[in-house]
C-alpha cells in the first residue's frame, strides 16, 4: 500500500537506518522515534497507518509502549509489528497478549518485512468478507458495528486478530481451515509465519469464549473448524 505512513522505532541507529532504506525504497513515508516516549508522542501526533515497534528500547520497553497505545483511544487500532532479537515462544504469545498484530524476530530479511507490513495494511483497511452487522453462531455474537464480541451474553474482550480470526472461522462455520487458510485469511500473508502461530491464537481464543470454546474444533492433521449451529 504505497504512500502509507509507517512509524519505526528502534534505538539502534543501524537497524533504524536499515528499516528507514527499505520502507522508503517501498514507497513508504517514513518517520522514526528512538525511545519509548518519542513513539508515543509521534503515534498520537503523526497518526501513522503502522507501527514496527523494538522491545528493548531504553527506559520504557517496547511491551509498556504498546500497553500505552492500545489505552488511549486515538492509537488504540493501529497496526502494531513488534521488532526484537528475543526467540522465545512467551515473548511472542506475551507481544500478543499485550496487543500486537504482528511479530518479527532480528536478524529479518528486507523481503519478509515488506510483506509484512504489506500484508498487515491491508488487512487493517479490509472489509468484512459479509456485510452483515451481526454473526450469531449459537452462544456467540459477532457485531462489526460495534467491533464487538458477545459469548453466553457476557462481552469477550479480544485482541484485533482474535477478533479477526474469530470472524473468518464464524464466517466458514460448518468449513475446516488449515492453518494455512488462516493465515492467509487472518494474517493477509503467505510469508513465512509460524503455523504455531494460529495455534496460540486458536487457544487463547478458547479461553475467552469460555463454555462455547467447544464449537472451536480440532480437526487433527488438518486445522479448526467452527461448528455449524442455528441462530
Amino acid at each position: 500500500m504505497p504512500d502509507a505512513q509507517i512509524l519505526v522505532v528502534d534505538d539502534e541507529p543501524d537497524i533504524l537506518s536499515v528499516l528507514v532504506y527499505h520502507l522508503s525504497r517501498e514507497g513508504y513515508r517514513v518517520t522514526t522515534a528512538v525511545n519509548g516516549q518519542g513513539a508515543l508522542t509521534s503515534a498520537e501526533a503523526e497518526q501513522p497507518d503502522l507501527i514496527i515497534l523494538d522491545l528493548m528500547l531504553p527506559g520504557m520497553d517496547g511491551y509498556e509502549v504498546l500497553q500505552r497505545l492500545r489505552g488511549a483511544e486515538s492509537t488504540s487500532s493501529m497496526p502494531v509489528i513488534l521488532l526484537t532479537a528475543r526467540r522465545e515462544e512467551d515473548e511472542r504469545v506475551r507481544g500478543f497478549e499485550v496487543g500486537a498484530d504482528d511479530y518479527i524476530t532480528k536478524p529479518f530479511s528486507a523481503r519478509e518485512l515488506t510483506l509484512r507490513v504489506e500484508a498487515l495494511l491491508r488487512r487493517s483497511k479490509a472489509e468484512p468478507v459479509s456485510t452483515s452487522r451481526r454473526v450469531t453462531v449459537g452462544p456467540v455474537v459477532l457485531d462489526r458495528e460495534a467491533h464487538r464480541v458477545f459469548s453466553e451474553g457476557v462481552e469477550v474482550d479480544l485482541t484485533r486478530l482474535e477478533y479477526r480470526l474469530l470472524e473468518v472461522m464464524l464466517e466458514r462455520r460448518g468449513r475446516v481451515q488449515t492453518r494455512r487458510q488462516l493465515l492467509q485469511a487472518v494474517w493477509d500473508t503467505n510469508a513465512a509465519i509460524e503455523t504455531r502461530t494460529v495455534d496460540m491464537h486458536v487457544a487463547r481464543l478458547r479461553t475467552k469464549l469460555g463454555n462455547a470454546a467447544s464449537l472451536l474444533e480440532t480437526v487433527r492433521g488438518i486445522g479448526y473448524r467452527f461448528r455449524a449451529l442455528d441462530k
